[in-house]
């Protein structure tokens, strides 16, 4: 099996692969092309290749200084379980880059248990922390289940 490569070149992702990944995602369902492509500009992002072939994608978004958040974590199905997005997400955490910020922030509804052997963890004090979300992100997350 051909093994896995991370990179940061943005020439290499596979953009339209990424925007079907992402507007069949929970977090952003029927995202636009655009969008994807605006988000990736204004972020550090990282694809994770098989051959030729984008198996995986993330990216952070930060001020460099004190704060990040990491978004659009995302393994290709064929690739799942097997520590792709672990792998990803440590790649961040590793850099120099992020080493001094005070904070990293993310939002997951099902993998908790794979950013917690990373060191993340539910907030301390949820109560300090807002969000104002778009018409309709805050429809999407109110509507049931």
């Amino acid at each position: 099996m051909t093994e896995i490569v991370l990179s940061d070149d943005h020439t290499l992702l596979q953009i339209d692969t990424i925007h079907g990944w992402l507007a069949s995602s929970y977090w952003s369902p029927g995202i636009a092309l655009e969008t994807v492509e605006r988000a990736i500009a204004g972020s550090h992002a990282l694809g994770a290749y098989r051959g030729a072939t984008q198996v995986g994608f993330a990216r952070m978004i930060t001020d460099h200084a004190t704060f990040a958040w990491l978004a659009d974590v995302w393994v290709d199905e064929a690739g799942r379980g097997q520590g792709l997005g672990r792998r990803m997400v440590t790649w961040f955490l590793d850099r120099p880059d992020y080493a001094g910020l005070r904070r990293i922030a993310l939002g997951t509804l099902d993998a908790h248990g794979v950013y917690a052997r990373l060191g993340f963890h539910p907030l301390i004090r949820p109560e300090r922390f807002m969000e104002r979300l778009s018409p309709q992100a805050e429809a999407m997350l109110r509507a049931p289940r």
